[in-house]
């Protein structure tokens, strides 16, 4: 957790030099005493500037901190007030109730995170929704880490956020060489939807690999599932495998190929049982609109991509998986699975609604959190048909 922290702790701005003034004689000259009024102007707004980027980063690695602290102690509740860092006169936002932007400014490529002040309220409720839980689950090689941005925006909001490891992935400390199964491999988010109070239902958001692993639930465990919304993520048709999924894009792009490390653990007379990403191309890949302290943490948490699961072909049906409410979220800077891949699947097997994310990459939660978010809250008011 140091390590994380240690990413986004802010650095002291370097105290000034005291230079000692020559003694000369007091001039009246009011250009000379203008133009150091000036300098104290620039001065103390540079500060101000620094002291403002210092406390988001701050603010970041917060986040990054409560959710290790969270998986490391069992899972159990941690509040987060992502307030407490920063204090906005004024902001009078109430409880239990969903806010938007109202921001007249042009966002950056890295849509940063808007502050309280920037957020108006729509007059919803929170226990007007049919959920207010969100499970969140990361992409092959992710972990929960890297939804830090989303739950502390969510959890702002109210709502209660479910970030998991998937076996052998983030914290989780199963040998990733050693799954077998994608049954193995998702143990932890069946363990999770098992767990629920009964009459509790969630919205299951998969990225990545990740969507794969949510159908699979969805087989499994329809009656706790209120809406699986798929973010940059395979959203597979019965019979169909990840590593089908990505053969319909062969010849599109060879980064993913060349990014990938097969790793034999049992030998190289044997399938591979993992795959590694070339550390030195996961920023075209993965993160080509991310901002750049994301992608150094990104570079440090991820890990192997189990193989059996890859290979493993889903068995969905109508009556379980096809009973959830199905939402597809489309990433248009996306260069590990394009746009092109993502509409044939979409195609495929239609869901209730499609969104774009312009300007996102496969990342969309460092990219883009705002306007992920804002979509989550979309999708999480959309009432029965």
């Amino acid at each position: 957790m140091g390590n994380l922290c240690s990413l986004f702790a802010p650095r002291p701005p370097p105290k000034p030099v005291k230079k000692k003034q020559p003694i000369t004689k007091r001039q009246s000259s009011t250009g000379s005493r203008s133009g150091l009024n000036s300098n104290r102007v620039r001065s103390s707004s540079s500060r101000r500037d620094n002291k403002f980027e210092d406390a988001v980063i701050q603010e970041h690695a917060l986040a990054a901190a409560a959710i290790l602290f969270r998986q490391q102690n069992g899972g159990g509740s941690l509040p987060f007030d992502r307030s407490a860092s920063q204090r906005y006169p004024g902001s009078g936002s109430k409880k239990n109730q969903l806010p938007r932007s109202s921001s007249s400014r042009s966002r950056s490529s890295t849509d940063p995170l808007l502050q309280p002040h920037q957020l108006l309220n729509q007059g919803v409720k929170l226990d007007d929704l049919e959920t207010n839980h969100f499970v969140l689950i990361h992409g092959g090689g992710f972990g929960a880490w890297s939804w830090y941005k989303t739950i502390a925006l969510l959890e702002e909001d109210g709502f209660k956020v479910t970030a998991i490891d998937l076996a052998g992935c983030g914290i989780n400390s199963f040998n990733i060489n050693s799954i077998a199964s994608l049954s193995q491999y998702v143990k932890p988010l069946t363990d999770v939807l098992e767990k629920l109070p009964i009459g509790e239902k969630v919205i299951l958001v998969g990225h990545d690999f990740g969507g794969a692993c949510i159908s699979y639930a969805m087989e499994l465990y329809p009656s706790k599932i209120l809406k699986a919304v798929y973010l940059a993520a395979a959203m597979l048709t019965n019979g169909q495998s990840i590593l089908d999924m990505f053969s319909l894009k062969a010849g599109q792009n060879d980064l993913m190929r060349k990014a990938q490390i097969f790793m034999y653990t049992n030998g190289n007379e044997n399938p591979p049982t993992a795959i590694d990403l070339d550390k030195s191309l996961l920023k075209d890949l993965l993160f080509n609109q991310s901002p750049s302290k994301d992608v150094a943490l990104a570079s440090v948490s991820m890990r192997s991509i189990p193989f059996a699961p890859v290979l493993e072909k889903l068995s969905l049906s109508d009556a379980n998986y096809g009973s959830v409410r199905r939402y597809y979220i489309e990433t248009l800077e996306d260069s590990a699975i394009p746009v092109t891949l993502q509409e044939n699947m979409i195609n495929s097997s239609p869901p209730e609604k499609v969104y774009r994310l312009k300007g996102s990459d496969h990342a969309p939660f460092f990219s883009k959190p705002q306007a992920l978010h804002k979509l989550l809250l979309e999708i999480a008011r959309i009432t029965p048909t």
